[in-house]
Formats: C-alpha cells, structure tokens, sequence
C-alpha cells in the first residue's frame, strides 16, 4: 500500500499537510506528536516585515465553522529564516512557505529570498490585500492573478503554488491563468469573505468586520471548486476548505486533489491532522487501495 503523493515534482509521505495559519511552524503542535509524520507542513503567511496582526476580537466561532481576520501576524520573513526553518526542516516532513505582500514588488521580494533557502516549496498567498489597487486582492481576476504569478515565476527556483481565493466568479478562469503564469500547482480554497454580528451590541464581532469563514460549512464549495479547477488545468492541487476527517480528505482527492490541507481542524484538535492520515490510511487499506494516487480524479459524474 503506497501513501505517498506528488506535488509539482516533490514527494509527500503522505497526502495530508498542515495549512498555513492555523499550525504556526509546527512547535507547539509538535508537542502533541511527532509532526514529520505529516505530508508537509505549510508557515504562516510570512511578509517582508514583521507584522502584529489585526486588534482583537479577530476569531470567532460560528455554525460548522470559524471567522479569523488575524492580519497575517508573522514574524517577517527573515526571522522566519533565522530562528523558525531550521526547526521545520528538522521535522522530517516537506516545508512550504506560505508568501504574502500588499503589492507586487513584496511578492517578488520575498519569493526571491524564500528562493535562497532549503524550503521545498512556496505557495504564494493572493487572497491578501493589494495595497496599490485600492484594497482589491491580486487573485479576484484571471489578469492579476497571471501577472503576479509571472512576476514571480521569474525569479522562484522553488516549486511555486498559487493559493486562489474562492471569493471569484469563476475560479477555474484564475487557475487556468495561474498555470499560464508558471505556477507549478494550485491550492484551493482560502477562506471565504463573511461576517458575524452581535445582536446585543449591534455590533459586528470581529473588530475588522469581516473576515473568512472557514470550516465544514465551507466543504461542500471547496469541493466543487476542486473539482472545476481539475477539469481546467493539467497542474497539481492541493485541496483544501473543511477537512476534518480521512474521509473528507478522500472526497477531495476523488474531485481532483494530489493532496490535502488542514486547516480549521487544528484549531479545536490539535491531534487533527495526525488523526487524518491515520483515518486515510485505514480507509486505503479497507477499500484495499494500492496507491493512494489512484483516488486522485476518480469522481464518477456519469
């Protein structure tokens, strides 16, 4: 029985791998259990800078989900470097930096220094503000989304994976221009644009307003948005958007995923992820499945 997928050229043990945001760079949930039994694990959105984040309240919970509007808090990515690789390349599992700017010239930075390093790929975060375009982020349209991508595509020595926003009319459009801007893989879904209110205070909960929702209420967009994207484009994807269990992660790899993210599911169990690979593997060997691999597009529609 082979667990083991590919993304892009790169080898994961496994198809399961820790999302950018909720899995910090691994220290703490390493804690709990050995985190190289992982796929991957996925840093934090990393900036040039430093960056506090939003004020609180910036979490909230809501029905079969969560709303974050944390901002991005990081260390910057030359802390990052310094004091957070060396400790995720020593858990024994595959590292992608997750890459993140307010405009073009950031991503372009960053990626370049990212390139400098022994990560063993980069997912570039488009789902963030664009500073230069009045607030508007790089991936709404299939034009930003191949111009940054291109951008970036010229100085990237690593595997490259654009994460695309669902928050689009059309997201197999913007991953059709992701692969014309030289993207390696594509990952899919980030959160999606929400809002909680306190009826009390007639108020908003989040002290920003909006944020994203994430979570299983999520899943069943996600899914369909996998599955679009693989009918669109000859690249890998890594699915992502309410994985909670081995089964869900199974759903997304029959809609097209190579792998998986998880994401919300550390939040409230932080055994989650492990649990998930155990609970995919078992299902894999129950339905006495050779190679993880042969589930990925296996969607009957007929």
């Amino acid at each position: 029985m082979n667990m083991k997928t590919v993304v892009a050229g790169v080898e994961f043990k496994n198809p399961v791998i820790a999302a950018s945001g909720t899995f910090g760079f691994g220290r703490e949930y390493n804690g709990f259990y050995d985190v190289g039994k992982l796929g991957g694990i996925c840093s934090k959105g990393l900036t040039l800078e430093p960056r506090q984040g939003n004020p609180p309240v910036r979490i909230a919970e809501t029905p079969s989900g969560m709303l974050n509007s944390v901002g991005l808090q990081n260390p910057g990515v030359h802390a990052f470097i310094e004091h957070e690789l060396p400790f995720m390349k020593g858990l024994g599992t595959v590292v992608i930096a997750n890459a993140a700017g307010a405009c073009e010239s950031d991503y372009v930075k960053i990626v370049e220094i990212l390139s400098g390093t022994d990560v063993d790929m980069i997912e570039l975060n488009i789902s963030c503000p664009n500073v230069k375009k009045g607030g508007m982020a790089f991936g709404v349209e299939p034009s930003g989304v191949e111009s940054i991508t291109r951008a970036v595509r010229k100085v990237c020595k690593k595997p490259l994976i654009v994460k695309l926003t669902p928050n689009v009319s059309d997201i197999a459009a913007n991953a059709r221009a992701a692969e014309r801007g030289g993207a390696d893989a594509v990952s899919l879904i980030n959160t999606v644009a929400a809002m909680a209110v306190d009826f009390k205070t007639r108020r908003p909960v989040l002290k920003v307003t909006g944020g994203g929702l994430s979570g299983p209420c999520v899943k069943p967009i996600a899914l369909r948005m996998v599955y679009e994207c693989y009918k669109a484009v000859k690249i890998p994807i890594i699915g992502m958007g309410g994985v909670m269990t081995g089964r869900d992660a199974g759903e997304f790899m029959l809609c097209g995923a190579a792998a998986v993210q998880v994401g919300s599911a550390n939040i409230f169990d932080p055994y989650a992820a492990l649990r998930i690979v155990n609970e995919l593997t078992n299902i894999v060997e129950s339905d006495n499945i050779k190679d993880v691999q042969t589930l990925i597009g296996g969607l009957s529609v007929e």
